[in-house]
């Protein structure tokens, strides 16, 4: 019979204590999240999660890291597996609506959201997932440019002002489901926001596979 030796930390489940942990930060935001509603809701003390973790903010990357590769990824699915710019975005941004209004976790997106408001001390939080909206916002150009070099769309795109325009499309999306928009309601955002996308050239190539860019980020 094995006894657990007095004064010892009860040992946790470092996966589930994560996860909790990536809920809170989602639904509240980074600044609002402290360590007491963090270990409330992981089920630990905070001696665990320093040990665990380090602190609150390297906790918090891990949850961006595990957002990422759970959620992030289906922007780097879309823009990659299509065989156009135009059915890429549209993949994405259907698969956002229904991403953002899932009833299993959080409304929205973390990347967008977690430093929407903050002060002073979290600066470089906010500028880290600043600097990752704005290299999915690259990749979405990435993309569009790729087209227009194989003639799929015409010269005079403005490749900046589109995916400008989609990144803002995907950052209202992200609004929207959290103040209660629905799958339904997003996905007509969606199919709206297409109706921006340029007129393809007179006979334009037929693609036979993706025109692959070098692959994009996975944050949003």
């Amino acid at each position: 019979m094995t006894t657990r030796t007095p004064g010892r930390p009860r040992a946790f489940d470092r996966d589930a204590a994560l996860e909790k942990a990536l809920v809170e930060f989602w639904r509240h935001g980074y600044e609002a999240t402290s360590i007491s509603t963090l270990t409330a809701a992981m089920g630990i003390r905070p001696p665990s999660l320093y040990a665990a973790f380090g602190d609150k903010r390297a906790l918090f990357g891990e949850c961006v890291r595990r957002y990422q590769e759970r959620h992030g990824a289906l922007v780097a699915r879309a823009l990659t597996e299509e065989p156009t710019a135009e059915r890429a975005i549209a993949r994405m941004l259907r698969e956002m609506a229904a991403d953002y209004t899932d009833p299993s976790h959080p409304p929205g997106c973390l990347i967008i959201t977690a430093t929407a408001s903050h002060g002073p001390d979290c600066a470089d939080v906010a500028e880290e997932l600043r600097a990752m909206r704005l290299a999915t916002r690259q990749s979405i150009a990435d993309r569009i440019a790729a087209d227009v070099r194989a003639g799929l769309l015409p010269d005079w795109t403005d490749v900046t002002g589109l995916a400008t325009f989609f990144a803002a499309i995907v950052q209202g999306m992200s609004r929207q489901a959290q103040d209660g928009a629905t799958r339904t309601d997003l996905e007509r955002v969606a199919a709206l926001a297409m109706h921006a996308w340029p007129p393809p050239p007179p006979n334009p190539p037929h693609p036979q596979a993706p025109q692959r860019p070098p692959a994009p980020p996975r944050a949003r």
